[in-house]
Order: C-alpha cells, then sequence, then structure tokens
C-alpha cells in the first residue's frame, strides 16, 4: 500500500518531468546553440515548471497583496519574527535582505536570526533558543526535514506561526501546521545551467556531476532538472561519473570529489556543481591540477562563482535563484498567517539563466543590489 504523501510525491515527480521535457522543443537538425536558445527563451517567460515539495503548483510572489486595511491590522498587532537558516551564503544573506525589508514595510520586529553550520543538531538547539522569545513567526530553512520534525511541529504547537524557505518538516500539514512554502523553480534552474553548458560545449563532450547527497528536495530538482535536460536536448553530451556530497564542508568535499573525477577523467569537458560552493571547491579541484579546459555548471549566483564568470574563469554558465524577492514573499506570508488571510500554499520564483554576458544585471536581479566593485572590475568585454 502507497501512503498519501508517497502518492503526492510521485505525483509531483511525474507532473515536473513531463512539464521540463517539453521546454524548448527540438526539431531535426537544430545546433546546440540553436536548441539552447529556444529552451532559455521558454524559461525567461516568467513561468513555474516545478512543483512543490508535495505536488503542489507554484503560486506568483506578485499575487501577495494587502488591502491598506490588511497592511492596518498587520502593524497594529506589533508582531515579532525568528529566522532559523541553516547555514551562511550568499543566498542566505539575500534572503535575510528581503526579509528585513518588507519586515519592517509590515512593522513586524525580528528579534533572532540564528544558521546551523547545515547541522540538524544544531539548528534544533537554536530553534529552542529563539522560541524563548516567544516570536509571533518563525521563518525558517530545515537542515533535516525528519530529524527536525518533532521540533517544527512543537513551534507550531506553542502558536507560533511558520513559513518555511525550500523544505517542509515531516508530516506536517499546510494551513494547519504552517502557513506556505516558498522555493525558487529549482527543477527549471537545473534545466537552465543545461542549456547554457550544451551551448558552451556545442552540444558535445563527457561530463560530471557532484550532487547533494541529502534528502533535500530542492537540491534533488536541480540536480534532476540538470540531468534530464542533458539527456533530452544534448544526446551527444554523456555523463560519465557523478560523487555525491553530504557536508557540511561542502566546498571541501566538493573539491575531494572533483579531484576523484579528474583523477579518473582527465579530459572530461565539464563538471557540474549542485550549488555555488561546491562549485568553488571544483574550480579549487581545476587550479590544483593545472586544468584550464574543463568547464564548470552549477546554480546559485554566489559572489565566487560570479566573478568566474564576469572574468571568463572556469565556471561558464548557471542556474540562479531568487533569494531577496524570496525573502520578500516569506514576510508578506508571515503576515498572511498573523492576520488569519488564505495564503498559497507553495509560492515560487521564476528560473533566472546567468552567463557572462549578463551576469552584472543578474546580480541587481538576485539580490536587489548593484554588483560589488570586485565582481565589476573582474568583468572583460568578449
Amino acid at each position: 500500500m502507497i501512503s498519501n504523501k508517497k502518492k503526492a510525491l510521485l505525483v509531483a515527480v511525474a507532473l515536473t518531468v513531463s512539464t521540463i521535457a517539453s521546454i524548448g522543443t527540438v526539431s531535426a537538425g537544430q545546433s546546440a546553440s540553436q536548441i539552447a536558445k529556444a529552451g532559455l527563451a521558454e524559461l525567461a517567460s516568467g513561468k513555474v515548471y516545478s512543483t512543490g515539495p508535495n505536488g503542489e503548483t507554484a503560486a506568483s510572489a506578485d499575487s501577495l497583496t494587502f488591502t491598506s486595511d490588511e497592511l492596518a491590522k498587520v502593524k497594529a498587532l506589533k508582531a515579532t519574527a525568528a529566522i532559523a537558516l541553516h547555514l551562511t551564503s550568499d543566498w542566505t544573506s539575500g534572503q535575510l535582505a528581503g526579509l528585513k525589508k518588507e519586515f519592517a514595510v509590515l512593522g513586524i520586529t525580528i528579534v533572532g536570526t540564528t544558521q546551523a553550520d547545515f547541522k540538524a543538531d544544531t539548528q534544533v538547539s537554536q530553534i529552542q533558543t529563539l522560541m524563548a522569545k516567544k516570536p509571533s513567526v518563525l521563518i525558517s530553512i530545515p537542515v533535516d526535514s525528519q530529524a527536525e520534525a518533532t521540533t517544527y511541529k512543537a513551534v507550531a504547537a506553542a502558536g507560533t506561526k511558520i513559513v518555511f524557505m525550500d523544505n517542509v518538516a515531516n508530516g506536517m500539514t499546510a494551513g494547519k501546521d504552517y502557513i506556505s512554502v516558498v522555493s525558487a523553480d529549482n527543477y527549471a534552474n537545473g534545466a537552465a545551467s543545461a542549456y547554457l553548458l550544451g551551448k558552451k560545449l556545442n552540444g558535445k563532450g563527457t561530463i560530471a556531476t557532484i550532487h547533494h547527497a541529502a534528502d533535500f528536495w530542492v537540491t534533488k530538482q536541480r540536480w534532476n532538472g540538470f540531468k534530464e535536460t542533458i539527456a533530452a536536448k544534448f544526446p551527444g553530451i554523456k555523463i560519465v561519473d557523478d560523487k555525491g556530497i553530504s557536508g557540511p564542508d561542502f566546498a571541501g568535499d566538493a573539491q575531494a570529489a572533483a579531484t576523484a573525477i579528474l583523477t579518473k577523467n582527465p579530459n572530461i569537458s565539464a563538471i557540474w556543481a549542485v550549488w555555488d560552493t561546491p562549485a568553488e571547491g571544483v574550480m579549487a579541484a581545476l587550479r590544483a591540477a593545472g586544468n584550464t579546459t574543463t568547464v564548470i555548471a552549477t546554480e546559485d549566483l554566489g559572489a565566487n562563482v560570479a566573478i568566474s564568470l564576469a572574468k571568463g574563469g572556469p565556471v561558464s554558465g548557471l542556474g540562479a535563484q531568487r533569494p531577496y524577492d524570496a525573502g520578500v514573499a516569506e514576510a508578506k506570508l508571515a503576515a498572511y498567517g498573523l492576520i488569519g488571510k488564505t495564503a498559497p500554499i507553495y509560492v515560487a520564483m521564476p528560473a533566472l539563466a546567468v552567463d557572462h554576458g549578463n551576469v552584472l544585471q543578474a546580480w541587481r536581479t538576485v539580490y536587489s543590489a548593484a554588483p560589488s566593485q570586485a565582481l565589476r572590475n573582474s568583468f572583460t568585454v568578449k
């Protein structure tokens, strides 16, 4: 007997795969560049292709609005918020910027922010400490959805409203135990990096992948989006190796994985890394090997991979999340819960393909801030 949750997960996977497989129809005789152009154009439409952790259809962040009366009601509550993050990164910095901006608009005071170095036991302790401050809402991304489920259920039972980032704690129901979950279109971002890499390699070559070896919904989505797009759209590109990393030293783990890949496949065309921190580990492995020919595809626009893109380094392209916009959406959803307004149970940001040509503008889009001087100085005109 298959449980209802397992059925929902199977439906979510089936819907996502069938949708993504249709992105950028391939015609006989098309070049890799033409295939990539068509796929990227469709991804740029703003449509969200991924479904949520339990098969939910995504709502747009643009749908989150307040009347003047609702906004006044939120402000009158003088509510408080706690934020429990999984680690420190450019992505979490973008999230915090969006959350702080929108909470200020809503009159909600942040009483504590933590990051757990990707350790579930650390995050459990941090959440318990945050709860001593009796926050009205908790915004959090679970390190381990199973191991921390009891902790998040206790938060909900105490009357604190929850908005999840990316992952949902196991056994919790939207609209009852938590308000909503906010994420990126991770499957489409995986597809975006595949299209950019397919174009870079002119549709031919050997590649390896470094995936996140954990039960983490969003990283599974981007890995599948990349692999399935490569297989469906670029049959001349073969995945010849794969390594999993579990952290918490994701850069170090990825460097070791990439070193093993390069030892076995010294002439490999490219390595895909599941997000920017592992990609930094791949860059370190390439430097150590004196390899100047293997290129990197990845996800997330972190500062170091952005600089590599800007100066024409090994990173050739990536799919970017929009953490600032996600933070704004999470704050709005928290306010929805505080005033009892019905909220969409899954909100997702559209994919964003980033290469050398648009890296500076993409930084502004992703972080709602100007690129750093270091990034601007790194940009070379091709």
